[in-house]
């Protein structure tokens, strides 16, 4: 491991983000001493996650704010079930065929299939409302990935772009596949999403692509949530990791494709 004088500001920002989730709060006095870093350093790594609506910064430093005033913040669901979206990530990268144009949604486990897409410079062309998918082409040396992105009205907590002129730029293609994910997974088989834009989509994405891949870590099990997206019906291979036992059982009994990685 780097010592923290080494660290670059956004390894350390996640390993500040890390130590306020596990403990629930950070004082600055605390972080200067753990990281080695100044007083201003350390307010000002607050700060950018706070932004981030990682923390929410307190007299003297930080804490981490309740489950219904973040549920939709991209940075903070990408440090949850790191493991498990790898390893969904990994299965999701063996269903693709070289050339294949892939929608991806703003799901923390698209992002992560999308990195691996990058790191094995995998032939294909990815279309998304996602800004840090987007970013991730961008900034990488993946000479054969392609990336189109779709523009609309941008959602800071979700780091994505949704609305009507989404939605139409979405239509306007297909894909071979989309890879996405959802907030909960009904008992009933129905997908949601806390907000209903990001569901209207996933919904579009699974309607113009050939092969739609769900892919859902444990947490998403028996928590749906407010808006339907569709139902697990439409989807052509599910894709679960660290499922609860009776998950797979249930899956089934809608008729669904259910591979556990």
């Amino acid at each position: 491991m780097k010592s923290a004088r080494t660290l670059l500001p956004d390894e350390r920002r996640r390993m500040i983000a890390r130590h306020i989730r596990e403990h629930g709060s950070a004082a600055v006095v605390e972080l200067e001493q753990r990281f080695g870093v100044s007083a201003m350093t350390a307010r000002r790594d607050l700060v950018a996650l706070e932004r981030q609506g990682i923390v929410r910064r307190t007299h003297g430093g930080a804490v981490f704010p309740g489950l219904s005033s973040h549920e939709d913040s991209f940075y903070q669901r990408l440090e949850l079930a790191i493991a498990a979206k790898e390893r969904l990530a990994e299965a999701a990268l063996n269903e693709l065929t070289a050339g294949e144009a892939v929608f991806v949604d703003s799901s923390t486990t698209g992002y992560y299939a999308s990195r691996r897409i990058v790191h094995e410079n995998f032939p294909c062309t990815l279309l998304t409302n996602a800004i840090p998918v987007m970013e991730l082409v961008c900034e990488s040396e993946a000479s054969r990935v392609e990336v189109i992105g779709v523009g609309g009205i941008m959602r800071k907590l979700t780091c994505s772009f949704v609305g009507p002129q989404a939605v139409r730029a979405i239509e306007s293609h297909t894909a071979d596949r989309v890879l996405f994910s959802v907030r909960g997974l009904a008992d009933d088989g129905r997908l949601t999403d806390p907000d209903p834009l990001e569901a209207e989509i996933k919904r579009t994405m699974i309607a113009g692509a050939q092969r739609a891949i769900l892919m859902v870590d444990g947490s998403k099990f028996d928590r749906p949530a407010l808006s339907v997206i569709a139902n697990v019906r439409d989807v052509s291979l599910v894709l679960a990791a660290d499922e609860p036992p009776h998950a797979l059982d249930l899956l089934a009994e809608t008729g669904a494709e259910v591979r556990s990685v």
